[in-house]
């Protein structure tokens, strides 16, 4: 018998080269596991990202697909489609870049963790993750985490929450009478904080009306085939680039989600001569063209506020912590994931003199989760910057920054 050994090598490569989690189908070398299985491949445009999504999207209607200038990530629930994925991005030209992967959660510790969960449910609109956690439906938003906790911390927390969703919506969340300066504030059962902030049209044009401005500006269009969404991800992609500007496009099953990302939409927040709602009217005129739907009340913006007392030396903990960036903006303490898949913390001036507060151990915190492949090197980072870890297990490191919030850094696989 004659052995074809260039194909028995290959045939040894993929098997070394893939990976079993935890039940889930073998995933080759591209993916990581740290949010299902999650791929990055860079692009060169949004046009060219927007047709590798178009390809993803007609293998399975299923898969989660977020375009970015610089790339796109894919989200798998199985590694079911990672060969295909991978074989298109290939074709195409694209190479991929696990390193880059991470997935940021928002962890609460509570007492009574189900009253909680009610709570941010109704704030959030989410649904039910696993244990008492809640999870966004629409997989954009970071998912909350929910333990149980007896320690007692009576006092008001160093981290809240900043929720905007359409007026509308907001009207409709039965969370009682807001308080603060604006009205907007609501604490859960445990005092935990949030601004829900009601959102509002943008602009006064028809041409916009299907937007809204819940610090992003934000459309979301229900579509009926994954033609639909290619066309509409391909134009909005184009139209992007002739600006130059860096738009966000998510493909969910059935729907498009179109972003400015927060704050970009306004005249001088990124650098360039454009009157965003010329771009937002040219792309509303091709979604209605290709007979899209808008679905206006799905609109949401979440950000988490971070109180400091030595805001410039906490803020820069947390850029190298989770390789953020600086917002440009003079007078912004803003940090953003450079490719927009993470949400933003904002950093605010705390009382150097609310001693109890600031040593209070917070009842909210992070828990980053990367590619096991580069855990050792974020840890190294992180406490580099100024981190005290805290504790450590197996693939799990709890780390301080210098004022006491917490990070769980987490290897995924």
């Amino acid at each position: 018998m004659v052995v074809d050994r260039c194909a028995s090598f290959s045939r040894k490569k993929v098997v070394r080269n893939a990976r079993y989690v935890g039940g889930m189908e073998a995933i080759g070398p591209d993916w990581r596991v740290v949010d299902g299985a999650t791929a990055w491949f860079d692009t060169p445009s949004l046009t060219e990202g927007a047709a590798l999504a178009g390809r993803i999207v007609e293998l399975s209607s299923e898969i989660v697909v977020d375009l970015r200038p610089t790339g796109v990530r894919v989200r798998l629930d199985s590694g079911g489609h990672a060969d295909a994925v991978s074989a298109v991005a290939r074709d195409l030209g694209l190479a991929a870049h696990p390193a880059v992967l991470q997935q940021l959660s928002v962890v609460f510790e509570s007492a009574n963790p189900p009253e909680v969960r009610r709570f941010w449910q109704r704030v959030l609109d989410y649904e039910p993750g696993q244990g008492d956690g809640l999870v966004d439906p629409l997989r954009r938003d970071a998912a909350i985490r929910i333990r149980h906790s007896t320690g007692l911390r009576p006092l008001r927390n160093r981290i809240h929450m900043d929720v905007v969703r359409p007026a509308a919506t907001v009207q409709e969340v039965s969370v009682g009478e807001g308080s603060g300066p604006y009205g907007v504030c609501h604490t859960d059962p445990d005092g935990n904080e949030v601004d829900l902030v009601p959102g509002e049209v943008l602009g006064e044009s028809s041409r916009t009306a299907d937007w809204q401005a819940v610090f992003s500006a934000m459309v979301c269009y229900r579509t009926t085939s994954p033609t639909q969404q290619r066309d509409l991800a391909a134009a909005a992609a184009a139209l992007a680039d002739d600006t130059g500007f860096p738009l966000l496009v998510d493909l969910r099953p059935g729907l498009v989600v179109i972003d400015s990302g927060k704050d970009q939409w306004e005249a001088g927040a990124h650098g360039l001569d454009l009157d965003y709602t010329e771009l937002a009217g040219e792309i509303q005129a091709v979604a209605r063209d290709v007979g899209a739907t808008v679905d206006p009340g799905l609109a949401r913006f979440v950000q988490v506020v971070v109180d400091a007392a030595d805001v410039a030396e906490v803020r820069a903990f947390w850029v190298a912590a989770l390789g953020y960036i600086h917002d440009r903006r003079a007078g912004v303490t803003d940090i953003y994931d450079p490719r927009r898949l993470n949400p933003v913390l904002v950093f605010q001036e705390l009382d150097a003199s609310a001693t109890d507060r600031r040593r209070q151990r917070n009842r909210i915190h992070f828990e980053l989760a990367v590619p096991p492949d580069v855990a050792q090197s974020r840890l190294a980072t992180t406490v580099a910057a100024g981190g005290q870890l805290l504790a450590e297990s197996e693939n799990r490191w709890r780390v301080a920054d210098p004022e006491g919030n917490e990070l769980v850094i987490v290897s995924g696989a």
